[in-house]
């Protein structure tokens, strides 16, 4: 149960990586616009707010790699912290904004399912450990 959960997690941690490069780096460009849906415009006036969003993605990115990373070494319990304190945020997140923003649904789903999952198969592993 550990390695599938520790598989999930990395899952999680790379497409919030990959969340912070369309939020952080590439904003403006015509594809990531369509993604999020947004006029050239509206791409432009948020962009500093969504560079600064995207770091938090970076970051719940790194504190679930260095929990895996510490599972993986033989620091279970620390591992298990990050990990749960990464995934767990990220779920948070996905929550946050399905609850503030009904429309954006698919972006939550997307952005949370992969969190839940490292959150019930770390939770399952604690439980039967």
């Amino acid at each position: 149960m550990l390695t599938a959960a520790l598989v999930v997690a990395g899952l999680a941690a790379l497409l919030h990586v990959y969340i912070f490069v369309m939020e952080s780096l590439t904003w403006t460009s015509p594809r990531t616009r369509a993604t999020f849906g947004l006029s050239a415009e509206e791409a432009e006036a948020t962009k500093e707010l969504a560079f600064n969003q995207g770091f938090y993605n970076l970051f719940l990115a790194v504190v679930t790699g260095i929990g895996v990373g510490a599972a993986l070494a033989g620091h279970g319990a620390v591992g298990a912290a990050l990990v749960l304190a990464g995934v767990g945020s990220m779920l948070a997140a996905a929550l946050v904004l399905l609850v503030s923003s009904p429309d954006k649904a698919r972006a939550a789903v997307t952005q949370g399912v992969l969190p839940l999952i490292a959150v019930l198969l770390m939770g399952i592993q604690l439980v039967t450990a």
